[in-house]
């Protein structure tokens, strides 16, 4: 990769070790489960950085696995609110500083309260966006679940329900 992004930046200042995965963006498919195809990642290692507003907490970070869908109701339980819903993907680059497909738990404008799923702390390592389209960082999910100062929840839907 030919420039670092912010993301890159601060885990290089925290002294922490990654791995960069590039691929090729489809605009046509900015899926996660695509991207960790791509990748040739297990789908349950790479996980979505998705951005909600509570109605308590204000906007918070909820990163789930790519081929999960969020429960809206277990992750406003788990974050201590009454109700959440996802912020439009028109606020999304005034609020954390990224676009769609290529928002990263890392480096936001701000320093938002963020929740990893339960099964990013079983694994060794996870993926998230590097903060652009067409690169995911690969890291240890324990240092990153640190660094983030972020807290672990069961945050998907059942499956089919």
């Amino acid at each position: 990769m030919k420039t670092k992004t912010n993301a890159m930046r601060m885990l290089d200042k925290a002294k922490l070790d990654y791995d960069i995965q590039e691929y090729e963006v489809d605009e046509n498919d900015l899926s996660g489960v695509h991207v960790a195809a791509q990748i040739g990642q297990d789908p349950a290692a790479v996980f979505k950085t998705l951005v909600a507003r509570g109605e308590k907490r204000g906007v918070v970070v909820l990163c789930i696995p790519v081929a999960e869908e969020i429960d809206l109701k277990k992750a406003a339980r788990a974050i201590g609110d009454k109700k959440i819903e996802m912020v439009h993907v028109k606020e999304l680059l005034g609020l954390t500083g990224y676009i769609r497909g290529g928002c990263s738990p890392i480096g936001m404008k701000k320093k938002y309260p963020t929740w990893f799923h339960s099964s990013a702390a079983e694994r060794d390592k996870i993926a998230v966006s590097a903060g652009v389209r067409g690169a995911q960082i690969i890291i240890n999910s324990a240092s990153l679940i640190k660094f983030t100062e972020a807290e672990t929840a069961d945050l998907c839907k059942e499956d089919g329900k």
